[in-house]
């Protein structure tokens, strides 16, 4: 019988453990560790002239997507934490495709102004 109680225990834990670590695997990433899209080239005849305040805004742009990450990625934290669920896969608060676009536009837009300079 004490046996039996122990198995229960460890199949419970060894339970709790995969759905667990399936739940890490689905929540949201951080910022940092987000690759940008490859936009090389998107912004090549774009004039000087646009080029600098569309630059400014993409970055204004990705702060703000990134501070929403942030929120994300502790909402899931917290989720999985209390319900071993990532809260974000849920709602749509994660923000790493446009992140991972703006990254890709910050990119391209940067090598245009170089070439204004």
């Amino acid at each position: 019988m004490l046996l039996e109680f122990n198995f229960m225990k460890l199949l419970n834990l060894s339970l709790a453990l995969m759905v667990a670590g399936g739940s890490l695997s689905a929540c949201a990433k951080s910022p940092a560790s987000i690759a940008p899209v490859s936009m090389a080239g998107s912004y090549d005849n774009l004039s000087c002239k646009k080029a600098r305040p569309m630059l400014e805004q993409e970055r204004a742009t990705l702060s703000a997507l990134e501070t929403q990450q942030k929120r994300a990625q502790t909402g899931d934290a917290i989720g999985v934490f209390l319900v071993l669920v990532p809260v974000s896969s849920l709602t749509g608060a994660d923000r790493e495709g446009a992140i991972a676009t703006s990254k890709g536009k910050i990119l391209a837009l940067e090598a245009r102004v170089q070439e204004c300079a």
